[in-house]
């Protein structure tokens, strides 16, 4: 319990930044807002500062902050020309929206109306939401790797292999050594822990990654490793054999007949340096991003594990309550408490560049739509003023709405699916 409240009390933190990365610059460049709220549904508590109203809602799920004229009015109709009426569905849902979104302007506000503004100062409010969570899971991330460190491999030996086992064997539950199992190639060679490996076949070697990849590349047949022992520089001469492995930057795939010597590195906590953070951020931005896209085919996986038993892809999607859930095994576990500590960081850093990247994207209801939109009636104005054209009309995005509300209704099933799945067949960090 102590573990799902610390993040859903990060969670409302993060959320209520978000919102303040729309508040600021709303009220910066003069756009009437009238509430900013934490949360959904009734209203836990709240005060009013000016002519806004501050609080927070039971359902801590998400925020928004109301900013008034969010949907331009119909254009005025041609006098001379006989008025059309639209009578279908969609334009009826649309012409309400756009009732809804004016009905808090009062007069002396018309120039306080967000259709109204400039579309670069539309775009600044719309993403100070996204580039808030950005920002958060940044210092999160730098917090951990700057202050604590991240998991290095040293190519210094922790243990090693006994025996030569088949990798497909390997795999069976209590699959152990055997007398007719062969000794591994560094049992041979008198490789004892605490060794490091500093050269391969005369080249000096730095890093476990560049062992690996030598050893791997080298394949069956005699070789000499530099090592050093005790302070003490020595050199063995080993007979590599030839294995199937897991591939090093994707143990799903398997590698095959490549060299094996059967040592396993020293793992330590190294901190690391701000271009590390930054360089962090821009592969797992990637890796989200890729994660969206291929975000249909993860959801048939969670369908299949929720409904069909199947095991949860532990690297595909997870909503609030599942997250929460993790948190808590973290918490719960016999992990230390700065390792507990750092976990929670990183799964609260991950959650914001998650949520940061899926509102950039296009559509509305976004913030990505609206970013969009923004962008749009910019390009639309840049050209007319090249082409000498009367300046366009403020681009009205009151006419996607059908779109926006197909899709917010299908990210009610997704989120639907996420929590449903979460509760009956959640992602374990154990088995």
């Amino acid at each position: 319990m102590i573990g799902i409240i610390v993040f859903l009390l990060g969670l409302m933190v993060s959320i209520g930044l978000h919102e303040i990365g729309h508040l600021l610059p709303a009220k910066r460049f003069g756009v009437k807002v009238t509430q900013y709220m934490i949360g959904f549904g009734p209203t836990m508590w709240s005060w009013r500062r000016g002519e806004t109203e501050y609080g927070v809602k039971w359902i801590p799920f998400g925020g928004y902050i109301r900013m008034i004229g969010m949907l331009p009015p119909r254009p005025t109709d041609d006098p001379t020309k006989v008025r059309s009426v639209a009578t279908g569905p969609w334009q009826g849902l649309i012409e309400n929206a756009r009732e809804v979104a004016l009905e808090e302007v009062r007069p002396g506000d018309e120039n306080r109306v967000f259709y109204r503004k400039p579309w670069w100062q539309k775009v600044i409010i719309m993403s100070g939401g996204p580039a808030m969570n950005f920002v958060l899971a940044f210092v999160l991330f730098a917090i951990v790797i700057m202050g604590f460190g991240v998991p290095v491999l040293k190519p210094v030996v922790s243990g090693m292999t006994k025996c030569v086992i088949p990798y497909s064997e390997s795999l069976k539950p209590g699959r152990t050594c055997t007398e007719a199992d062969p000794p591994t190639p560094a049992a041979q060679a008198g490789v004892k822990p605490g060794d490091k490996i500093v050269a391969f076949d005369g080249v000096p070697v730095s890093t476990w990654e560049e062992a690996t990849k030598k050893i791997r590349a080298n394949g069956a047949g005699p070789v000499t490793i530099g090592i050093v022992r005790d302070g003490r520089p020595q050199t063995l001469n080993v007979t590599l054999i030839s294995q199937d492995r897991p591939a090093v930057d994707d143990p799903k795939k398997i590698e095959k007949n490549v060299g094996f010597l059967g040592v396993a590195p020293t793992q330590v906590m190294e901190k690391q340096s701000f271009g590390y953070v930054v360089g962090h951020m821009v592969e797992l931005t990637g890796r989200v991003a890729e994660s969206l896209v291929n975000l249909p085919e993860k959801m048939v996986g969670v369908w299949n594990a929720a409904f069909s038993g199947e095991e949860r892809d532990p690297n595909g999607p997870v909503g609030v309550v599942g997250a929460g859930r993790i948190g808590g095994e973290i918490a719960a576990s016999a992990a230390p408490t700065e390792n507990k500590f750092v976990a929670l960081l990183s799964l609260l850093a991950g959650f914001n560049l998650a949520i940061g990247v899926f509102n950039l994207i296009p559509l509305l209801p976004l913030d990505g739509g609206h970013i969009a939109g923004g962008l749009w009636e910019g390009l639309k104005r840049a050209f007319a003023r090249v082409t000498r054209r009367p300046e366009p009309a403020h681009v009205d995005i009151a006419k996607v709405l059908p779109l926006t509300y197909a899709l917010a209704f299908t990210m009610i099933i997704l989120f639907g699916l996420l929590l449903y799945a979460d509760l009956v067949n959640p992602v374990r960090l154990t088995g």
